[in-house]
């Protein structure tokens, strides 16, 4: 069973703090006005309320890893790719007996 208030404060969290209050009312408001919704309804509304809401951090904050801020390098990022005079895709194993 899906716990309406659970999600708005789930969802809550990451929104920015001066827009906590407004969304947690923008929801309850909505959720009020449902009478008898399932559970996927109330998810949907509430998740697309959200996303007014949430408002993604800029482009110069690092979100995610990235194989060129390695600090430690690797072999495959410092050493040339390997040079083969056949096409890899097609290496058939052969089998002896």
């Amino acid at each position: 069973m899906l716990d309406a208030e659970l999600l708005i404060s789930h969802l809550s969290g990451p929104l920015d703090p001066p827009d906590r209050p407004a969304f947690r009312h923008a929801a309850e408001t909505a959720l009020a006005a449902s009478d008898g919704w399932g559970e996927g309804l109330i998810y949907r509304t509430v998740v697309e309320l959200w996303r007014g809401y949430f408002h993604p951090p800029p482009d110069g904050r690092h979100t995610a890893w990235d194989i060129g801020r390695d600090f430690h390098g690797s072999k495959l990022t410092r050493a040339p790719a390997l040079e083969h005079g056949r096409d890899l895709r097609f290496n058939k194993l052969k089998l002896t007996a």
